[in-house]
């Protein structure tokens, strides 16, 4: 009878904190290989505590961070440790950045070079054109100024002028340019009144130049009296004047209405409307507001203003009158711009 073999004891289980048995024969473990063992970060407890590194200052013989090219100025005593301090020197805005900006805009547009060459144009065509006929026609010198020449090109010229007026305010409102331009300088009353400066003072400026030459040329092409020296500044500054004026009238509606097509309309009425209006007043009871309309309608303004007496009647403009009555109604429009501008949303 054959004895079965013994079976194998179980290993023994290993109690923790046990002292180990002096008669048992060490387990020696075999240490897992560097590719097979498993990467453990070490406990935050446990991680060892690394000071942080200094930071170079004057102390170790550096400049300070203000004398870095590009780097901010150092933070100035008092200020609160989140504040940030612009490298770039900041300061309040004046009329003088408005001026800068409005100049900027109102020459590197195309309506500008487009309104303003045609005005050139339309007065040195029809004034020399004028001219031509008029000397022709004339056979010998006559007795009355060939300057007061110059209104068949003023007024065909005022139609490109007041285009212009409507158009520097209107078309920001159009394409929303204004709300960046009232972003960079939340004053809207500064922004309107760089507007309106720099719009008169470009108007006058090339309408007075322009006036001047085709006025010597029409004198010597008409061989006319010579004309006095009060004939040359109302054919030249006094012209220069009015049309500026008108555009300035222009701008104030621009500005009250927002919209380059229905302002234009309105100031297209405002000079030919009352002329047009007078001319069906038939009846003998309108006559007075007929000749109210004639006389001072914005064709009539201008032909006083080559004249000495009033053309039409002994109580209409003559002379300087026609510049302060379109004085008088550009500082209206613009006063309504002013006041609408500063309570209307954009």
């Amino acid at each position: 009878m054959t004895t079965p073999p013994p079976s194998p004891s179980p290993a023994p289980i290993p109690v923790p904190n046990q002292a180990p048995n002096p008669n048992q024969a060490p387990v020696h473990h075999q240490a897992p290989h560097p590719a097979q063992a498993p990467a453990q970060a070490p406990h935050p407890a446990q991680a060892p505590a690394q000071a942080p590194m200094p930071v170079p200052g004057p102390a170790q013989g550096m400049a300070p961070a203000a004398a870095y090219p590009g780097m901010p100025p150092a933070m100035p005593p008092g200020a609160a440790p989140h504040a940030y301090v612009s490298p770039i020197p900041v300061r309040a805005a004046h009329l003088g950045d408005a001026l800068a900006s409005e100049w900027t805009k109102i020459r590197s547009v195309r309506s500008t070079m487009w309104t303003l060459g045609t005005m050139v144009l339309l007065m040195v065509l029809i004034g020399l054109g004028v001219a031509l006929v008029a000397s022709s026609a004339a056979g010998e010198s006559s007795s009355d100024s060939a300057l007061a020449l110059g209104f068949f090109g003023l007024l065909p010229a005022s139609i490109c002028v007041m285009t212009l007026g409507v158009l520097t305010i209107s078309s920001e409102f159009g394409t929303g340019m204004i709300r960046t331009t009232l972003t960079a300088c939340p004053s809207r009353a500064r922004v309107l009144t760089a507007k309106a400066l720099i719009f008169f003072l470009l108007v006058f400026t090339l309408v007075t130049v322009v006036a001047a030459v085709l006025g010597a040329m029409q004198v010597a092409m008409v061989g006319s009296a010579t004309p006095s020296a009060a004939e040359w500044l109302r054919a030249t500054v006094g012209a220069g004047l009015y049309l500026a004026l008108l555009g300035l009238l222009a701008l104030g509606v621009g500005a009250i209405v927002r919209h380059s097509a229905g302002a234009i309309t309105v100031m297209i009425g405002v000079l030919l409307l009352p002329l047009v209006a007078a001319l069906f007043m038939f009846s003998e009871a309108m006559r007075p507001l007929q000749e109210l309309l004639s006389t001072y309608a914005i064709p009539s303004q201008m032909i006083a203003l080559y004249s000495d007496t009033a053309p039409f009647g002994d109580s209409g403009p003559a002379g300087w009158e026609p510049v302060l009555i379109m004085a008088g109604l550009a500082a209206a429009a613009l006063g309504a711009a002013y006041a609408l501008l500063g309570n209307r949303d954009v």
